[in-house]
């Protein structure tokens, strides 16, 4: 007795994770183009102290 499995290997499921990426990284990249500088420093600056990193 032989049994035979198929597997489908989709294309678009290994691409997927790449694809988020990029989505992601245009998102931030435009975000962060559009956003005044202080407004980006004073949010940065906020995820340091909420983390306990030192920055003063």
């Amino acid at each position: 007795m032989t049994t035979k499995t198929l597997t489908k290997s989709a294309a678009g499921t290994r691409f997927m994770p790449a694809l988020f990426a990029v989505i992601l990284g245009l998102g931030v990249i435009t975000l962060t183009g559009h956003v005044q500088a202080s407004a980006l420093h004073d949010a940065a600056h906020d995820v340091r102290h909420a983390t306990g990193f030192p920055c003063h």
